[in-house]
């Protein structure tokens, strides 16, 4: 019984510690390339944003291959289906029809990468292409110079849609 008590306490604070411990959840939020941080406004606004989680476990809701392309310079700072700004340095993707803020993870089977990526935009818009990835996730996922790649998808989160305000 006291070992029992030893090691499920022992498993709370381990928890716990990697919880305040962990760099990534305590980083301020700056821009990726300048490091300045956010204005106020755009904190808030980055705060109410699901954020990818490279821990997230489970079953994953739905798993497709695809080819994935990707999309930079061209796009770099202007707005995506969702409002934001587009920044070819984050961790995002388009797709044609998955809702908005959904969170997959991309995986390239041939080097065996994957990232967990935030859907933002809409896109592709080219036949045979069923994803289309910032250059940053392309050069994680090792085919931002070959351009394309089959990629596996596993669906992982969708975004709940808040409550109507409307009354009845």
């Amino acid at each position: 019984m006291f070992f029992k008590k030893l090691m499920t306490s022992s498993a709370v604070f381990l928890g716990l510690a990697l919880f305040f411990l962990t760099p990534a959840l305590n980083a301020p939020l700056t821009t990726p390339n300048s490091g300045e941080s956010l204005s106020a406004t755009n904190l808030q606004a980055a705060s109410r944003l699901a954020t990818p989680n490279p821990n997230l476990k489970g079953k994953p809701l739905k798993v497709w291959e695809c080819v994935s392309s990707w999309y930079g310079e061209d796009f770099d700072g202007r707005p995506t289906a969702n409002g934001e700004t587009y920044d070819m340095f984050a961790v995002t993707a388009a797709h044609p029809s998955l809702p908005l803020g959904s969170i997959v993870r991309v995986s390239n089977p041939k080097n065996h990468r994957s990232l967990i990526v935030r859907i933002n935009d809409r896109g592709p818009y080219v036949d045979g292409r069923g994803l289309d990835v910032s250059y940053e996730v392309a050069r994680r996922l090792g085919f931002d110079q070959s351009g394309l790649a089959k990629v596996r998808l596993e669906l992982l989160e969708v975004p709940t849609r808040p409550a109507s305000t409307h009354p009845e």
